[in-house]
């Protein structure tokens, strides 16, 4: 019995550990669509599309601004464009970059929800794009 009773808390030590270290490492929310659609409905909510301009140009959520995760001044416009008082919800082409782009701005000291399926998977979802 003693030594199940040690093996169990051995277990749960190690699982809230690895919850703690995700959580913490993490900095942001990623969530599937109908999650970032409900989050994005809030106007106070800033929305951002981290992929490149011609990708933008191409089609994008509306009322997004664009700014390029992968250009070298990805921190100074961020800096200059979003307000640090906002939550800014963000989004790329399938989810990589996103969660570059997320993981940058929560070390930033922004609060972040990132779409976890990307472009791709909005569009898939029937929700509406602006070109």
């Amino acid at each position: 019995m003693k030594r199940h009773l040690k093996h169990l808390l051995t277990l749960l030590t190690a699982l809230f550990g690895l919850a703690g270290c995700g959580a913490q490492e993490k900095g942001f929310r990623s969530v599937g669509v109908a999650e970032f659609e409900t989050v994005i409905a809030d106007a106070s909510v800033v929305r951002l599309d981290v992929r490149s301009a011609e990708e933008y140009a191409d089609g994008h959520i509306a009322s997004t601004l664009n700014i390029d995760v992968l250009q070298d001044d990805f921190t100074t416009k961020a800096r200059e464009k979003l307000s640090p008082d906002k939550t800014v919800a963000l989004y790329c082409r399938s989810g990589k970059r996103s969660k570059k782009a997320a993981k940058i701005l929560a070390d930033m000291g922004y609060q972040v929800v990132e779409l976890n399926v990307g472009f791709n998977g909005w569009v898939q979802a029937g929700r509406p794009i602006v070109k």
